[in-house]
């Protein structure tokens, strides 16, 4: 149990009282947490020594808690913490695409199409077993399982069990799987919150200290998402129950629609840290697959995207790994989506869509 506040506190260096929020001596400019601080770069060395990266980045965001933010100390630490991310081993995510030439009407024709979308289901199942121990993880907190009920109740009055379930547990893995980025990275953060009618969402406890890491963190919630998306249109292919081609339709577009480039969702936090050639490459893909589809989301992400060229800042140095892997996930999640329409719950997935949004 932590110890009450007190109502001040003497700086070690000058002797002066200050209020026990402050994190420097506005006399001295000493830092007030020097201890805990020697401590957690102590820890932190010996975890980076030891190759536990993500352990030294917690500890590094432990320390910059206790830093004022314009402070010198602050730029040294967020700056090691920016080499340390480079650091992670890349992520375990397999991209697994489906056909990005699909239009509506074909995509069930030829063995060779259905086969294809097998394996690539049976590739997603695989990584989320692999990765089951983190993704069921949230459903230990009570706060997560309570909210999550919830939705699931709203959505079974008004659209039956079966889909239900599948668009709460397809929300539900897209939000872990931000948070398994965000733990790889080091972050303390909360657990998925449900909003019935609006999704989900998780609070961060720390803030992000660059671009790049941002980009992981947003991208990382649709990756997980394409995965469900695709295990459902596995299990329609295998079964021939047209709910499972709406709950990968259906999940597929709530994914696409994260990557509009705009505040904080996915396709925002992503194109923050691109150069403006490789925004102009995203632009020019989602324009491509708009051409091939007509889906009526890829209008609204060109238009959003494009006015970005103008309004946002460029990073100079960009991220070339953010550019590619949004440009896959808008071809995958497009050809994904258009799978409620061969369902003949097409009226039900379109309620969804518009009830949700």
């Amino acid at each position: 149990m932590s110890e009450p506040l007190r109502s001040v506190t003497t700086c070690e260096g000058c002797g002066i009282q200050i209020a026990p929020s402050m994190l420097a001596c506005p006399s001295c400019n000493s830092l007030v947490h020097k201890e805990a601080l020697q401590s957690l770069a102590r820890e932190a060395t010996e975890a980076e020594t030891a190759g536990d990266i993500t352990e030294s980045l917690q500890k590094w965001r432990d320390a910059l808690e206790l830093i004022p933010r314009n402070s010198k100390q602050f730029a040294i630490i967020a700056d090691k913490v920016t080499k340390l991310g480079l650091q992670l081993p890349n992520s375990v995510v397999k991209r697994k695409a489906t056909n990005g030439n699909l239009s509506k009407g074909n995509l069930s024709k030829g063995n060779t199409k259905k086969s294809a979308s097998v394996i690539a289901s049976v590739g997603a199942f695989g990584l989320l077993v692999w990765k089951s121990k983190l993704i069921l993880a949230g459903l230990t907190k009570s706060s997560t399982l309570f909210t999550m009920l919830a939705s699931l109740g709203v959505y079974w009055t008004i659209w039956g069990w079966q889909f239900a379930l599948g668009l709460v547990l397809s929300i539900y893995v897209h939000e872990m799987g931000h948070m398994i980025e965000l733990r790889r990275y080091g972050f303390r953060t909360g657990v998925p919150m449900f909003i019935p009618g609006l999704g989900a969402l998780i609070r961060m406890k720390q803030n992000v200290v660059n671009a790049r890491e941002n980009a992981d963190i947003g991208l990382a919630g649709p990756i997980y998402g394409l995965g469900v998306a695709l295990v459902s249109l596995g299990l329609w292919q295998v079964t021939s129950l047209p709910i499972f081609a709406a709950i990968a339709g259906v999940g597929a577009w709530i994914n696409l629609f994260n990557l509009l480039p705009f505040g904080g969702l996915d396709g925002g936090r992503a194109m923050q840290a691109m150069s403006r050639i490789e925004k102009i490459a995203c632009v020019f893909c989602v324009g491509v697959a708009w051409i091939f589809t007509h889906e009526s989301m890829l209008i609204l992400i060109l238009i959003v995207s494009t006015g970005q060229l103008f309004a946002q800042k460029h990073e100079r140095i960009g991220y070339r790994k953010a550019a590619i892997l949004y440009c896959f996930l808008v071809f995958a999640l497009t050809a994904m989506s258009l799978a409620r329409t061969l369902a003949d719950e097409t009226q039900l997935a379109a309620a969804v869509v518009s009830s949700l949004f």
